[in-house]
């Protein structure tokens, strides 16, 4: 399964549109996730951000030998987008 964190844009064709950062880890704890793709800035800085599934990322593949899938940014907030990626090397 492609998931597209983002509360803005269409996600693009084949792809899952989740709205939130606890959907998208949800899934990511099934397993079933193939690729992501993260927007940062989601309307509701206090329900989160991209940012904090990059967080459980890097805490579930440090705790719990997590396999992450393929992880895209997709975030226009240039600094946000850096520490993403910064965060998925």
């Amino acid at each position: 399964m492609k998931v597209y964190l983002d509360d803005e844009r269409q996600s693009p064709e084949g792809w899952q549109r989740v709205y939130w950062p606890e959907e998208a880890i949800t899934l990511l704890k099934q397993g079933i996730v193939t690729e992501i793709s993260l927007d940062h800035n989601l309307g509701d800085d206090e329900h989160g951000t991209g940012y904090d599934v990059i967080l459980w990322i890097e805490e579930a593949v440090a705790t719990q030998g997590f396999q992450p899938p393929l992880i895209r940014i997709h975030s226009a907030n240039s600094s946000a987008r850096q520490k993403m990626e910064f965060g998925i090397r």
